[in-house]
């Protein structure tokens, strides 16, 4: 989004008053602080980052998630002068990074804000050494208009790598330490906590990988690949299909026929959907899996109502289990 225009949000929101509000994760019985005690103010870019942040600082936090519902697109947000004020007077801000959450980039460019800033991106194994990004990454925009800033080769869903996330809990818990010293021990107790649940999901993962490593999955986007990767399966989607469909962009003829077949030849034995986008071209290879009598699976890239990051992967990971055992 343009700087010019996110300045402008940011002299509206000025103008208007702001209390923080707690988003509404659920589940995990993380260690508390004195209700007395001001607490931190963490602004995440969605409720996915926001949950992971209540659990690891308990209620020495206060959360606001700028994307809540699995009604708004990441890749189309467009942020409000709220948000733009939430970003500004946040202690500390999470975001994803890697080209999926732009718009938070752009608020804390426009805010001036000092507070650290947590990119989960960067904790993942294959995001691109310092210095290599600029020379890699591109610029493309929708058919909607909507601007979108990738890095070549990188898939930005990090959120599906479980061990992506022990190293970002550990990094919240560390962030937070400095920020609060006398609830230290709170937040390195939380994050030890949820890190021990993130081992639960990847004994779970292996358990799929012992049962049927090599087993072919197709997904329309890259949403889970990490999580298929991580149970050891193949990803058959042509790489040209799932990163038009990601990107808004009309799949080619050529594409979609061979996607088609491959759906279609017996190789694939569960087809992986994004619950949040879709179009012609992800609806044929649906009717094609369910022809099939392939599992057709939909997975979501928010944290779904009444749901904490564990349990929320837990049900992803079950799904996916039962649909290989099918």
């Amino acid at each position: 989004m343009a700087t010019r225009r996110l300045s402008t949000l940011l002299a509206l929101g000025a103008a208007s008053a702001l209390t923080l509000t707690a988003c509404a994760g659920t589940g995990g019985t993380p260690a508390t602080s004195s209700p007395a005690e001001a607490t931190i103010g963490v602004v995440a870019s969605t409720n996915v980052y926001g949950q992971i942040a209540e659990e690891i600082g308990g209620d020495a936090v206060t959360v606001t998630s700028i994307i809540t519902s699995s009604a708004q697109d990441p890749h189309e947000f467009e942020p409000t002068a709220q948000d733009q004020l939430t970003v500004s007077e946040a202690d500390l801000i999470i975001e994803n990074g890697g080209g999926y959450d732009g718009f938070m980039d752009a608020m804390i460019e426009a805010s001036g804000t000092t507070a650290p800033v947590i990119t989960a991106a960067t904790f993942n194994h294959d995001y691109p050494a310092e210095g290599e990004v600029g020379e890699e990454g591109h610029d493309h925009a929708d058919e909607d208009g909507h601007d979108h800033a990738h890095i070549e080769g990188f898939n930005e869903h990090v959120w599906y790598d479980p061990h992506t996330m022990e190293h970002l809990a550990e990094a919240i818990a560390e962030e937070l330490s400095t920020l609060d010293p006398d609830n230290a021990d709170l937040f390195e107790t939380n994050a030890a906590a949820f890190i021990d649940q993130i081992a639960g999901l990847e004994a779970s993962l292996d358990e799929i990988s012992a049962a049927h490593a090599g087993t072919g999955v197709f997904v329309t986007e890259p949403v889970p690949v990490y999580l298929i990767v991580a149970a050891g399966l193949e990803n058959l989607t042509p790489e040209a299909f799932s990163e038009a469909v990601e990107e808004g962009q009309d799949v080619p003829p050529a594409t979609l026929l061979e996607a088609l077949g491959i759906v279609e030849d017996g190789s694939v034995k569960v087809v992986i959907a994004n619950a949040q986008t879709g179009g012609a071209e992800t609806t044929q290879v649906i009717d094609a899996a369910t022809a099939q009598s392939i599992p057709v699976l939909e997975f979501t890239e928010t944290l779904p109502e009444g749901q904490t990051y564990i349990s929320w992967m837990q049900q992803n990971i079950a799904e996916l289990a039962d649909a290989l055992d099918a």
